[in-house]
């Protein structure tokens, strides 16, 4: 585990103190490594004793088949392809830390949302939610503004990003012109989008280092 990661747990620990639910966001671009850093932390988190969960954002990913009715399929993660409602009401219920939530999770392998795939419970003290959009200024999502107790950016430089999400790509096989749709259709320009209209974080990272 990187020294950084562990400065950041030590940081939201202090700052929690005796609080019963706190609630830790992870924002940024595609490929910035906001899924990793949630793992990581959580594993830190935990190893000092803490109670933990991850929330991450991609389970409130619109089925594709609504996307095709909207004809949005093709520009996936954007934030209309989200159901923003359905989160923000979810991060209200895990907010108030007074009942057991159910919330869905992502397989990418897939490309579909599973309902109720992950539990928080009540005994849960640090929630780390994970998303794209979880500082956008924009819409709806502009309503998440305060709801968070700390707030983390990752803000990689744009060829960073670029590289990452080639990567990812190719590992699920996809041909070079269709990776190259993903990455320059959609990934890179809302990853710009999402770089371009953030709110402030506590904390923003380039990227993280041992």
């Amino acid at each position: 585990m990187t020294s950084a990661t562990e400065a950041l747990a030590n940081d939201i620990v202090a700052r929690a103190g005796n609080a019963k639910r706190f609630l830790v966001a992870i924002a940024g671009p595609p490929g910035a490594g906001k899924s990793t850093l949630a793992e990581n932390l959580a594993k830190v988190l935990h190893a000092k004793g803490e109670s933990v969960e991850v929330l991450p954002m991609d389970g409130f990913h619109m089925d594709n088949a609504v996307l095709i009715e909207k004809g949005l399929l093709a520009r996936k993660g954007v934030p209309e392809s989200f159901d923003v409602r359905a989160f923000i009401d979810i991060v209200k219920a895990v907010r108030a830390a007074d009942q057991e939530v159910l919330v869905p999770v992502f397989d990418r392998s897939r490309e579909i949302a599973i309902a109720s795939a992950r539990i928080v419970s009540p005994d849960h003290r640090f929630i780390i939610v994970e998303g794209l959009y979880l500082l956008f200024s924009e819409g709806k999502w502009a309503e998440l503004e305060g709801i968070f107790d700390y707030t983390i950016m990752l803000a990689p430089p744009i060829e960073v990003l670029e590289e990452r999400l080639w990567q990812r790509w190719r590992g699920y096989n996809l041909t070079e012109e269709a990776a190259s749709a993903k990455v320059y259709g959609n990934d890179l320009p809302n990853g710009r989008r999402v770089l371009e209209n953030r709110r402030r974080a506590d904390t923003t990272i380039d990227i993280l280092q041992d």
